[in-house]
């Protein structure tokens, strides 16, 4: 008898805290959970340069390979192995590696898009949306970016302004109201933390 995979996608803003309530998860559940990232099925454009990658818009749902992911959640969902992309964010293009990926109890997929996506949220057994004021993810992205993906200010600002924001309007925030769990302030938000740990325990629990 094989176990069943829980496929938990959690959502929200860039620099929301997602990576926060992710990590704190993996701290809490150990070897129980795998996280996979909708980043990491970014398109690769191999056939532009680097001047061009970098003006492509990263916050629309058509940059990614959404149908992979999908193809790949199922596959893990019948306890089988994937290969994952690799994305290098200092050079906006995908790599030639893959990162082997094997089913555990629970699957993680976060993303700001994962909620936007129909064939993706119906693989989800629990949806979850970080809701975090937008001054405070642009002030966390600016320092991320800078520090992480060695990005400039001015650039950080200009593509916030020409595509974060607005994709987020358009298509980010619209998709909260798929969520089955919205956890306002990201990780600062314990109580909220916490429920969802609860829930995930259980759910682990009766497998």
């Amino acid at each position: 008898m094989t176990n069943r995979v829980c496929v938990v996608g959690i959502a929200g803003g860039s620099a929301c805290g997602k990576t926060t309530i992710v990590n704190k998860i993996k701290d809490y559940f150990g070897e129980d959970i795998v996280v996979i990232s909708h980043d990491a099925y970014y398109k690769a454009h191999d056939e532009l340069d680097y001047e061009q990658r970098s003006k492509l818009n990263y916050d629309h749902p058509s940059s990614f390979d959404t149908d992979r992911m999908v193809s790949d959640i199922k596959i893990l969902k019948k306890n089988q192995e994937i290969k994952v992309p690799v994305y290098d964010y200092t050079i906006h293009n995908r790599t030639m590696e893959t990162i082997k990926v094997t089913p555990k109890k629970v699957v993680i997929i976060e993303g700001i898009l994962i909620l936007e996506n129909k064939e993706l949220r119906d693989l989800m057994d629990i949806k979850v949306y970080v809701d975090t004021d937008a001054d405070e993810r642009l002030m966390r992205r600016m320092k991320r970016d800078m520090i992480e993906r060695a990005r400039s200010v001015d650039s950080v600002l200009q593509q916030y302004a020409e595509t974060v924001k607005p994709m987020h309007e358009q298509f980010v925030e619209p998709s909260k109201k798929y969520a089955d769990i919205i956890i306002p302030r990201g990780g600062e938000n314990l109580t909220g933390l916490h429920i969802l740990q609860e829930h995930l325990k259980l759910m682990i629990e009766k497998q």
